[in-house]
């Protein structure tokens, strides 16, 4: 027994120093901020937001003038026999050598190509998806840092109650040995208030180790100390959330839920994969404009290379795809597979997040009315714990029967700061599964906590 207690001390000064001694609370709000700057993934999300960004220029790209240079030297020696007259023999010198120097620059202008033009829907898709992955990614931290947040204000506050629990049995015990010291008291009654003062001491022990894994996962997500986080208020905010229109819950998770909006954009990429792959077999027409610098130097005749020519060209190249054995075809009926892969995945996850809401909103309903009548639940035990104190007091209650109030009372209390929390989880949570979780909602949890 003393060493249950030296250890419950211990863990208890240690969860003191960490949770009691802080100058300002920490709100709800300021937390996501420091996980925004914080946390590797969301950071990564960032990141894949900027190279989803890029898509959109590289689609853009695509009908834009493909502009290139090129240069070479190429080291020449020939050897012509020809029967050319003497008047002509300086033109094909028998043995020459020397170098040509060439420099040319090539301007290609799209002018129809359908494929290419279905990459380009298809990379402005790619984006959007992008934007779609770190709205979702954010919105999911902001769901993790809420509910890490409050666990680590339930789990205090449980332990406060077990506290005053422990502190409230050891005084009824300390009461019973001194009445059984005077010959007032009974056996019994020493014993069973000892035995529930034991068993609060376990729970308390469970407690302390609750919150200060509660704490360390707070720490690991946010990067701050969970040593100044709010309190609750009193009174809980029991405003309803229209609970006859759940049908209008579940059509703004259609049209909002990023991970939909993404799913949806995925579909949207497949059917232009799908276009794209058509569209290859189809002809295209560029605009291609040359021009070449030529020069050579040596003793090379001027059959080989002139001595300086300059050459431009402009022209239009029409390409026709006869057969490219099998290939387009293949990737078309692939592109295909893949896009009613979407489709089906994009009913599932509809039909998930419409359940997922369902299950939102019937929680914060029956939180509310869960929170009422566990408020009237924990006045009713208050008041009945009162009455038999008094009864005891006069001797028509028994020890025994103190125990038990008090027990119902405080197990009352635990239920009620489990219920007030659950309910500001499940605001969330609704918030989060139809897509509009954001710092206004974090706001509105701040307004239920006090410094």
């Amino acid at each position: 027994m003393k060493l249950t207690s030296l250890c419950t001390s211990l863990v208890g000064a240690l969860i003191a120093l960490s949770f009691n001694a802080h100058a300002q609370s920490l709100t709800l709000s300021a937390a996501f901020e420091k996980a925004l700057a914080s946390d590797p993934g969301i950071q990564a999300s960032e990141q894949a937001v900027q190279v989803g960004r890029e898509k959109t220029i590289q689609g853009q790209s695509l009908f834009k003038p493909q502009v290139s240079l090129s240069a070479g030297i190429t080291a020449m020696s020939v050897h012509a026999e020809s029967a050319l007259p003497p008047g002509f023999s300086a033109l094909a010198q028998p043995d020459s050598s020397g170098n040509i120097r060439k420099t040319a620059v090539q301007i290609v202008q799209p002018l129809i190509n359908a494929g290419a033009e279905a990459s380009r829907a298809q990379l402005s898709r790619q984006t959007e998806a992008a934007e779609v992955s770190w709205t979702a990614a954010r919105q999911d931290l902001m769901m993790q840092v809420a509910e890490a947040y409050l666990a680590v204000i339930a789990s205090r506050e449980a332990l406060r109650v077990v506290d005053a629990e422990n502190t409230s049995l050891e005084q009824q015990r300390e009461r019973a040995q001194a009445r059984f010291d005077v010959g007032m008291g009974n056996l019994i009654d020493l014993q069973e208030a000892r035995a529930r003062r034991d068993g609060v001491q376990a729970r308390k022990v469970s407690a302390q180790s609750a919150l200060v894994q509660r704490a360390a996962q707070f720490e690991a997500l946010t990067g701050a100390l969970a040593n100044s986080l709010a309190e609750l208020k009193p009174d809980a905010s029991l405003i309803g959330i229209d609970p006859d229109k759940l049908e209008a819950w579940q059509a703004r998770a259609m049209d909002h839920n990023a991970h939909i909006l993404g799913k949806k954009i995925e579909v949207a990429i497949a059917r232009e994969d799908m276009r794209r792959y058509s569209l290859r077999s189809r002809p295209t027409l560029d605009l291609v404009g040359n021009y070449a610098l030529q020069s050579k130097d040596g003793d090379l005749s001027l059959l080989v290379s002139a001595d300086q020519q300059r050459t431009a060209t402009l022209g239009l190249f029409l390409n026709v795809p006869l057969f490219t054995g099998g290939n387009l075809d293949s990737r078309e009926r692939e592109a295909q597979a893949k896009g009613r892969q979407s489709e089906l995945e994009l009913a599932a996850l509809q039909r998930d997040v419409r359940l997922r809401v369902q299950e939102a909103f019937l929680a914060v309903n029956t939180g509310i009315a869960r929170t009422v009548a566990l408020q009237a639940s924990e006045r009713t035990a208050r008041t009945a714990l009162e009455a038999t104190t008094t009864g005891r007091d006069i001797g028509t209650r028994t020890q025994l029967d103190v125990l038990d109030s008090q027990q119902r009372l405080f197990g009352s209390q635990q239920d009620l700061i489990q219920a007030r929390v659950d309910l500001l989880v499940g605001r969330l949570r609704l918030a989060w599964t139809v897509g509009e979780l954001d710092e206004d909602a974090l706001r509105h949890v701040d307004s239920e906590l006090r410094d």
